[in-house]
């Protein structure tokens, strides 16, 4: 992080010949449990983690918007006062353009800042890299224009801003513990009320998320189908999102849909129970249960949602190997490779490592990435 700070502060003078008036943080964050329940109005159990989108940024005397990724070394700019366009080459800079059009729509009065962005949540390994910077952007101009505007309004500003803007129909999950977490727990999270419950780690567990390296293809349109697949089964239900119906009235009508439209409702459905039961056993302590629970929820999401990928059930099967009924593990994010999660005792974690450095390489020709993460709190200045 210090590195991060003095790298993003040197840039900042470099492009703008001033010195900035204000850092501000947004995590990413991993999903222990509760996998494509969020837009269903489910629940999901994330954690803030300790890799971070970092914004410099300082108020200009005009309606510019003057932005730079250190990351890409790229520039955009655009006028408050014009219409907000798509940016066809820069994808990095929708996300910011996307979160400021919605803060204009929404009536909130905005200065012109200059802007520089960086970070170190890696990018496509499904640990939100893209609601890490939504959330710093909202927060960037709350901070900066004094807006009166909740960390859940800033979540939301952040999700319409993918939704509509950018077009992938994320649920509300990835922006919101971005924005809420809290260090040293998990959230429960409601999807549908936005309500949060903080459920504490044990000191004793560590959280190690593994990166397959796998190239995730077709995602954001898989996604969007598993989306539309949802919607079907829910409809078909007489109800508003698959969170309301139960497993019974599942099992009674399950013969009435289509064999797919059913797979992908009956993860969901399950998926919601082995959450509310996950916070309940992290909370207690009770790491069998926990370890159960995620091997029930890869299982789902590989023959029910039909989202992993070899490689990624590859990396399940060696650590659960290593792991036992010690921790659990599990494929997290939206699928088609990215990462697996694993929730284990700190006195194992390099039994873990070890593990999967002697064999995955072996086992699919790619590296794996590992890092090993606290829970840390959501966005907000430095």
């Amino acid at each position: 992080m210090v590195n991060l700070l003095k790298s993003i502060s040197l840039v900042f003078k470099e492009k703008f010949k001033h010195k900035h008036t204000h850092i501000i943080q947004a995590p990413g964050r991993v999903n222990l449990i509760g996998e494509h329940t969020d837009y269903n109005n489910g629940f999901v159990l994330p954690c803030a983690i300790d890799f971070q989108v970092i914004v410099a940024a300082s108020v200009r005397g005009d309606n510019i918007i003057s932005l730079f990724s250190a990351n890409y070394n790229q520039a955009d700019e655009f006028d408050l006062s014009e219409r907000i366009d798509f940016h066809e080459t820069m994808m990095w800079a929708n996300y910011i353009r996307g979160v400021v059009q919605r803060l204009v729509m929404l009536g909130y009065k905005l200065k012109g800042i200059n802007i520089v962005v960086s970070g170190n949540v890696p990018q496509g390994a499904g640990l939100s890299s893209s609601a890490a910077l939504e959330v710093a952007i909202g927060q960037t101009f709350k901070t900066l224009c004094d807006l009166d505007i909740t960390q859940d309004q800033i979540a939301l500003c952040g999700q319409q801003a993918e939704n509509v803007f950018v077009g992938c129909n994320c649920g509300i999950m990835d922006q919101l513990i971005s924005a809420k977490g809290e260090e040293g727990h998990a959230l429960l999270i409601d999807c549908r009320t936005l309500e949060t419950k903080s459920v504490p780690i044990p000191d004793d567990l560590s959280i190690v998320i593994v990166n397959s390296n796998k190239t995730r293809g077709l995602v954001d349109s898989e996604y969007n189908t598993r989306r539309k697949q949802c919607e079907q089964a829910a409809v078909h239900f007489g109800v508003k999102a698959l969170r309301d119906v139960t497993l019974k009235q599942f099992t009674q009508r399950e013969h009435e849909l289509d064999p797919v439209i059913a797979m992908r409702a009956r993860h969901v459905i399950t998926e919601n129970t082995r959450t509310k039961q996950a916070a309940k056993a992290l909370k207690l302590g009770h790491i069998k249960k926990i370890s159960q629970l995620m091997a029930l929820s890869h299982i789902s999401m590989r023959d029910d949602f039909e989202i992993t990928v070899k490689e990624i059930d590859i990396l399940v099967d060696i650590i659960k190997d290593k792991i036992g009924n010690q921790g659990g593990v599990r494929m997290t994010g939206g699928g088609f490779g990215g990462c697996v999660v694993v929730l284990v005792p700190s006195e194992i974690v390099n039994g873990v490592i070890s593990a999967v450095h002697s064999q995955y390489q072996s086992q699919t020709g790619l590296n794996e990435s590992i890092y090993v993460c606290q829970a840390r709190n959501g966005s907000g200045p430095i």
